[in-house]
């Protein structure tokens, strides 16, 4: 079963040719990501960093553990407020 997924930041679209290419290289979210993805989740402890064959898909542990550091070093408490962020 896969994760429950929004749009990928590779995908393709008018312009420029991909999300990703909306994010400046020195912008932290990229060290983030990098950091993240280099990761063994489930040998760290992440329950569900290999999704079940029934029931709702979960977010991705990977992409909630960005989110999680992201609101840390920009002092972002609220989940309102890392919702808010999400979309800029």
């Amino acid at each position: 079963m896969r994760y429950i997924q929004g749009v990928s930041r590779e995908q393709r679209i008018f312009f420029p040719e991909s999300v990703d290419e909306y994010i400046a290289e020195n912008n932290p979210i990229k060290c983030i990501d990098a950091f993240v993805d280099s990761l063994d989740l489930s040998e760290l402890g992440f329950k569900h960093s290999e999704p079940e064959l029934t029931g709702c898909p979960p977010y991705n542990s990977a992409d909630l553990s960005k989110l999680y550091i992201y609101g840390y070093l920009n002092l972002i408490c609220s989940s309102r407020s890392l919702e808010k962020e999400t979309k800029t």
